[in-house]
């Protein structure tokens, strides 16, 4: 597209090519490296007259209607001052949160981080609730939950929302449980705000919550269904079904058949909130319940099997040690382990995979851990769900830590300190205002993948206004935590 530039330097017009010009880091991640850069001229300015401006667009039209008509130094001044001004009007949260939010022409949606991925459904979910819930933006939740709801086919949801006449990807076991704790979320929050929900978004929302238990209870795609015991169990061969989702070409780097742990805790929750609308949900919910209790611990890690009934095997259990047991104890709506048990599991998670920007993906000491995320693609995706950091688990795990502890005053001030600080610090370190989508598992603990991550911020933005907001001794929020914690980005 055309090009315009406002500027208040000269320009003086010298095509030339760069030929060969190489990426270093590209080389260093296996991709191609090499490339031929052009450049039309050159722009001087005067420092000493006045600052340097220059305003490159490809929609003049979104300018003032005077603004080709401006100098460049009035019309960036105007600019900073429209902005400054709206964004006067938000919180640093809110601010930092919609970010991601973006709107389509056919669309609201979340981007799931800059500057290479889209919106796809897991992510979604998961961004949303603090993105849009926790900042009190409702009706752009309500938005992007009706949107999704036409899209269920066969009790799923798509991983990658279908656009422009793509193929809808239907490739997601948690996707649509996630959808499920979502909407059950923002029904609550209507609630507790005294907003009725209208009879026709009652409606979508409820016949898409039924489809999806519904096909995952008489079985789907992937042979993902709900077992005799009340558990479900997903998965087949050259599928990557679950979050830990790495696939380079036909080697799926962590396959997870059979019944994975964070699945079950998703899958009790959305029976739970399912009963809102249908009773029958009950039954398979207890069901599952005891079947969860009674197969996941183990003893041996102080923890939970990371998958049971492995590969479809009745009695074959995963104990690899990873941070989807801590969805059994915090991140979601309902607690599914409670007492010693719950206790233990938060302390073993903190021990082994905790690390001041979330957690490891797998402990250090087993076999497949692997300490830096670095490489070409293959060693890359080799190393990203076996051991490489995951700020957005700082979420679940803090409420886990939280809830252990009675979930009172001096619990959640002392995790405010104590594991949201250094997060807050990571604000400076990468995305300049926002949170990384992952980190090396051995210290430093290095930052990497995309520097501007929706449910890493998102994560965080529910931690400060819902887990560990000051609450008075009715339980309602009495003061909100100090906003000076989040970098304000001048």
């Amino acid at each position: 597209p055309a090009l315009t530039a406002i500027c208040n330097g000269t320009f003086r017009e010298q095509p030339l090519w760069y030929r060969q010009f190489l990426y270093e880091t590209e080389r260093e991640r296996g991709l191609e490296d090499l490339e031929d850069l052009a450049t039309p001229g050159t722009w001087t300015w005067n420092l000493a007259r006045e600052p340097a401006v220059l305003i490159w667009t490809t929609a003049p039209q979104l300018l003032p209607d005077d603004a080709l008509n401006l100098p460049a130094i009035e019309l960036v001044q105007r600019l900073v001052v429209s902005e400054s001004t709206r964004r006067s009007r938000l919180s640093v949260p809110q601010r930092l949160s919609e970010t991601y939010l973006v709107r389509t022409p056919q669309r609201t949606t979340i981007i799931a981080g800059y500057p290479w991925f889209t919106d796809w459904g897991r992510d979604t979910f998961i961004a949303l609730r603090g993105l849009c819930l926790a900042t009190g933006r409702l009706e752009i939740a309500r938005s992007i939950l009706l949107e999704w709801s036409g899209v269920v086919s066969q009790g799923m949801l798509p991983n990658l929302f279908p656009d422009r006449g793509d193929t809808p990807e239907y490739n997601s076991v948690d996707a649509s449980l996630w959808y499920v704790v979502a909407v059950h979320e923002y029904l609550a929050a209507r609630e507790a705000r005294g907003e009725p929900v209208p009879d026709d978004d009652q409606q979508r929302l409820r016949a898409a919550v039924q489809a999806i238990l519904t096909g995952f209870s008489e079985g789907t795609r992937y042979r993902i269904h709900a077992d005799a015991d009340g558990l479900l169990a997903a998965g087949q061969p050259g599928v990557q079904l679950t979050w830990m989702d790495a696939k380079v070409g036909d080697w799926v780097v962590t396959p997870r058949i059979g019944k994975p742990v964070e699945v079950q805790a998703l899958w009790l929750n959305a029976l739970a909130a399912g009963a809102r609308f249908d009773p029958r949900w009950n039954a398979r919910f207890e069901q599952g319940l005891a079947a969860f209790k009674a197969r996941f611990w183990n003893e041996a890690t102080g923890g939970l099997y990371d998958v049971v009934d492995a590969d479809h095997v009745a009695g074959r259990d995963d104990g690899s040690f990873r941070p989807n047991q801590i969805f059994a104890v915090g991140g979601l709506p309902l607690q599914i382990l409670d007492g010693e048990r719950a206790k233990r599991v938060v302390d073993a998670v903190e021990a082994r995979l905790w690390t001041p920007l979330g957690l490891r993906s797998l402990a250090p000491g087993e076999a497949a851990y692997a300490p830096r995320y670095r490489g070409g693609v293959r060693e890359r995706d080799g190393a990203y769900h076996q051991g490489t950091v995951w700020p957005w688990f700082l979420g679940p795990f803090v409420e886990a830590w939280v809830r252990v502890r009675g979930d009172t005053p001096k619990a959640r001030r002392e995790a405010r300190a104590r594991f949201l600080t250094p997060l807050y610090e990571h604000l400076h370190a990468a995305g300049l205002g926002h949170i990384s989508e992952i980190a090396d598992g051995d210290a430093p603990h290095t930052p990497g993948g995309c520097p501007f991550q929706a449910w890493s911020v998102g994560e965080a933005i529910r931690l400060d206004r819902v887990v560990l907001r000051e609450r008075d001794e009715r339980g309602s929020t009495a003061r909100r935590a100090p906003e000076e914690v989040w970098l304000a980005v001048r």
